[in-house]
């Protein structure tokens, strides 16, 4: 028999993060996330996504083990602003046993049922900068920080559950080896003289930290138009802040100003982070912070996390100038692979602006949706 209880306290909440370390406890290609950070995006009173979203965590049992687990979340920015009566689930993870995914299903039915919402969609977080979608190619691959990985049966549950396909994303990856800079290096001197455009480079956190709140503003503007796109608050912009900042190499954070000292365009690099984490276990110390310490000066992996241009200069060439100064960086630091993130497949801006690298799609991920 199949038994769901909900996640309150602080040990049951560890008890929903640690079944997916038994579950991937043998897979090579699953990055676990720190325990402790988990437990604060959890956190009510620390989680600034809680400002416009509420979240029950559910974890299924049978003979007396966990077996399943998921949240369900109502971001309520999306259903009264966006008019999307809809209840998310995340994190969701599971036993091979439709049956399982059924009640735990159910149980996020049945939230979005008492607050009268429309459908279901997921996985996905409290918001666009949480992690999104059901990996369905690439299973053989290495995860990132910022993806959710899972075994090819989930899927399979879905559709047998009467789910359909909602979004779909790509993931890719590219070689430095691949990249001609004389591509880029002549058209990102012409607009730079024909717009008056600079690119602005840090070599300290601290330098960062005053253009951050222009960032998201520029970041609002450039996704607002997307299906998916929920905007990030003041709230959530000095959260991630402290949050995430200080874990980025500076040098691999590049904003484009033009003559007035206007943002025009933004780029986030990350270092790799997945090797330091299987090494971390989810745990900080005693050893992990040192490992995460040691992949953000010398991993020769990044990951693209954010990227965004102002709708004006979509068209105009800017992103010769991102990868101009990227490609120095990524020379003198020894980069050898490029990841991007999960980038919508309707989003043809984003997607184009890569085609000059030869990058390999090596994931495919989607959410899933069912009405209620």
């Amino acid at each position: 028999m199949i038994t769901i209880k909900e996640a309150k306290t602080k040990s049951e909440l560890k008890d929903f993060i640690k079944f997916s370390f038994e579950l991937y406890k043998d897979n090579p290609y699953w990055v676990p996330p720190i325990i402790s950070e988990e437990l604060e995006s959890f956190d009510k009173t620390k989680n600034p996504a809680f400002e416009n979203a509420e979240a029950k965590f559910y974890l299924a049992y049978k003979n007396g083990k966990i077996v399943g687990k998921t949240a369900a979340i109502i971001n309520w920015q999306e259903v009264n602003q966006q008019q999307k009566r809809k209840v998310r689930f995340g994190w969701f993870d599971v036993i091979d046993d439709i049956e399982v995914s059924k009640a735990l299903l159910e149980k996020v039915y049945e939230y979005g049922r008492e607050h009268n919402l429309e459908y279901v969609e997921g996985p996905m977080g409290f918001s666009n900068l949480d992690k999104v979608g059901v990996l369905t190619e690439g299973f053989d691959q290495i995860g990132t920080m910022i993806t959710w990985y899972n075994h090819p049966y989930y899927m399979e549950h879905f559709e047998k559950l009467g789910f359909t396909i909602e979004k779909e994303y790509r993931e890719s990856i590219f070689t430095m080896n691949n990249v001609d800079p004389a591509n880029f290096q002549k058209a990102s001197q012409l607009i730079k003289r024909r717009y008056g455009l600079k690119a602005v480079n840090f070599s300290s956190t601290k330098e960062v930290m005053p253009y951050v709140d222009k960032m998201f503003e520029l970041f609002n503007a450039t996704y607002s138009k997307l299906a998916s796109f929920v905007a990030i608050s003041d709230i959530q912009i000095e959260y991630f802040k402290k949050k995430y900042i200080s874990f980025i190499n500076p040098e691999y954070i590049k904003f484009i100003m033009d003559k007035d000292d206007n943002m025009i365009a933004f780029t986030i690099v990350m270092p790799s982070f997945s090797e330091a984490l299987i090494k971390a276990k989810g745990k900080l110390f005693p050893f992990g912070f040192i490992h995460l310490l040691r992949a953000k000066k010398k991993s020769k992996d990044v990951v693209f996390y954010l990227i965004g241009i102002d709708p004006e200069y979509q068209n105009k060439g800017v992103t010769a100038i991102i990868f101009e100064e990227f490609h120095k960086v990524f020379t003198k630091n020894n980069i050898v692979n490029c990841i991007r993130t999960p980038e919508l497949e309707e989003n043809h801006a984003m997607n184009n602006l890569w085609k000059n690298f030869d990058p390999k799609i090596h994931k495919r991920r989607k959410t899933y949706k069912k009405d209620l």
